[in-house]
């Protein structure tokens, strides 16, 4: 239909158009101020919504009648169409209606809108990961509700399915037996009149206390509304399907805090008790409870800890054995802050302490701040529970400052791979440890071995990655020797990079994507300069994205230093040492690595058992 056309009828309050599906026919109704009917008979299983990103938000609701009604925010085509979002329509029904809001007469939306009973989930995107998790479509980001039960690795996450950027937020819903394979299932909680569903646990209710059934699946999630309150919702059905307890809110701030979010429940056997950590701004309350309904105050720790000015979320809470001692534990408070990242932007920090069941007390003094990875892009990590002596965390794979930007849009929004969290102690301090997860071993197929070498210079391995498509694991051994810089590039016949190297002068690994491949989206920020004066490599930091992040050395023992090096279409996670060091950054090459440069600058070191390994599901 012509926009002429619609906008003529659209004055005169009525026009039928034909769908493009396999059932059923839209008439539009005008009530008025922007605001139209779709009076669909005989509805297919969706209605496909053309997507414009750079529109603004459109109104979308499926009208019921009843106070349930939600409105979803979409970003409906004017101009031209990137992509189609399914809006699922009733079941069997007769009729469904559905109203838009804010949708010009002339708007392309009008000729592109249609009805069909299935949805291309099939990737566009030339930047999806090949074993990295992502969403089937739409937006990703906050791993939510990590839980394992029966057999089976439930990963909830903040999910948008009306489009790729952040909105609408849900809880999306993935399944795996391995932490590698992963199933994508429906939403389990949708966005509701109390607000979107924010980030938020899991816990497996083994002795009924909230009263649910034995072994039900306990969910807390943030409702985000007018106001950020902790609501909770159960699952008798392995978490597949969610029913929102009645008495919610469970928990609102006692201070009317508007930045109130993220809650974490474990069960800390000591008291008996459900305890909660929940992001408070600058810092983390505890509450504890018997029945996971009714929450006491116990405390609060963070106010002028870390990294500085930094607003704490999704925070985590867990107790580990100290160098593999079980007679010797220690409490790790995780808090992702945004910003605060020594790069700009989001990440993980860590404090380690005791915990009584009131007061957590850091040993570290207040300015120090450790972080959980020192790359770019890790933020949101939390923990699963019900994993009885295993630690296992998932973070998001992105920035705030360009997660919006990053140039794919079918989907976006990755989780790192999963990492497994221990201490160590180095120099008076404890330390955590993250290492990527045994499973991932399951992914690995082709090798090549280039063996051991000294390189006094440099040396190419053209060939060590090539045919890969780009998804592939580097494991190697260097001794820097009297190299002042020893390190590799990743390589592609494009001209692009990315540089991992040891800076023994600096005391520094360093990954550097100045030239890694797709830069320009990363708009310039003030706030990296404040944060990194003296990072190190030949850059001017043009933008928030093309630039070099760095570890401290001394958090390994030296000598020689082990690097297990994951390489997907778009991400490079570096791992030292068993995860003494973790890097994680975003890299966008127009073309796969394939090759890679070994070199050693200042004097002689030497390469041991370098192996490249293909990974793919």
């Amino acid at each position: 239909m012509r926009k002429s056309l619609m906008a003529a009828a659209l004055a005169a309050a009525c026009i039928v158009l034909t769908a493009c599906g396999s059932r059923g026919t839209i008439t539009v109704e005008s009530e008025g101020e922007g605001s139209d009917l779709l009076r669909i008979a005989r509805p297919a299983k969706y209605l496909l919504l053309p997507v414009e990103e750079a529109c603004g938000e459109k109104r979308v609701t499926l009208v019921t009648g009843k106070p349930t009604d939600v409105a979803m925010d979409v970003r409906l085509a004017h101009d031209t169409v990137d992509y189609f979002v399914p809006f699922e329509l009733p079941e069997g029904a007769e009729e469904a209606v559905v109203r838009v809001e804010g949708v010009a007469p002339d708007a392309l939306f009008w000729e592109r809108v249609a009805l069909s009973d299935r949805f291309d989930r099939s990737n566009t995107d030339y930047y999806r990961p090949r074993y990295h998790h992502t969403p089937e479509y739409g937006w990703m980001n906050d791993p939510n509700g990590l839980v394992y039960k029966d057999g089976e690795y439930h990963l909830y996450y903040q999910y948008n399915p009306y489009g790729s950027k952040w909105g609408n937020m849900h809880w999306g819903h993935s399944v795996s037996r391995d932490l590698v394979h992963w199933e994508p299932l429906p939403p389990a909680i949708a966005r509701d009149t109390m607000g979107q569903i924010f980030s938020g646990s899991a816990v497996v209710d083994e002795n009924n206390d909230a009263g649910f059934g034995e072994d039900a699946l306990i969910a807390f999630y943030t409702s985000a509304g007018s106001r950020q309150v902790q609501c909770m919702a159960y699952s008798t059905d392995n978490g597949r399907t969610f029913t929102k307890y009645e008495g919610n809110p469970v928990l609102t701030p006692f201070d009317g805090l508007r930045d109130f979010r993220d809650p974490k429940v474990f069960r800390y056997g000591p008291a008996q008790k459900w305890y909660m950590v929940v992001s408070a701004f600058r810092e983390v309350r505890l509450y504890s409870s018997d029945d996971m309904k009714r929450w006491e105050y116990v405390g609060a720790f963070g106010d002028g800890y870390g990294a500085q000015p930094s607003m704490f979320e999704c925070p985590d809470f867990v107790e580990l054995p100290v160098d593999g001692d079980a007679g010797n534990r220690k409490w790790v408070m995780i808090a992702n802050v945004n910003p605060g990242c020594m790069f700009g932007g989001s990440a993980t920090e860590y404090f380690v302490g005791d915990f009584d069941g009131r007061n957590f007390v850091c040993e570290s003094a207040p300015e120090t701040a450790k972080w959980l990875d020192y790359g770019k892009d890790h933020y949101a990590a939390v923990c699963f529970s019900n994993t009885d002596r295993r630690t296992i965390a998932v973070p998001w794979m992105s920035n705030w400052q360009y997660a919006n930007d990053i140039p794919t849009m079918h989907h976006r929004g990755a989780n790192a791979l999963p990492r497994e969290l221990s201490l160590y102690t180095k120099d008076g301090e404890t330390y955590v440890a993250a290492d990527v997860v045994e499973e991932v071993r399951l992914l690995r197929g082709r090798s090549r071995q280039a063996g051991d070498m000294p390189v006094d210079g440099e040396r190419m391995l053209p060939d060590l990655a090539e045919g890969f498509d780009g998804a592939f694991e580097i494991e190697m051994d260097v001794t820097p020797c009297s190299a002042c810089r020893v390190g590799m590039e990743l390589c592609n016949d494009a001209g692009e990079k990315a540089e991992i190297y040891l800076d023994m002068k600096a005391g520094r690994l360093v990954m550097d994507r100045t030239e890694s491949g797709v830069v320009s989206f990363g708009r310039r920020s003030e706030e990296y300069a404040d944060a990194a004066p003296d990072a190190p490599g030949p850059m001017d930091y043009v933008n928030d994205f093309a630039l070099a992040t760095w570890a401290p050395l001394s958090l390994c023992e030296g000598g020689t230093y082990h690097l297990d090096i994951f390489v997907d279409r778009c991400s490079v996670e570096i791992f030292v040492d068993g995860g003494r060091i973790a890097m994680t950054n975003l890299v966008f090459p127009t073309k796969p690595y394939g090759a890679v440069r070994l070199f050693a600058e200042g004097g002689a070191a030497r390469f041991s058992d370098v192996t490249a390994y293909e990974l793919k599901l």
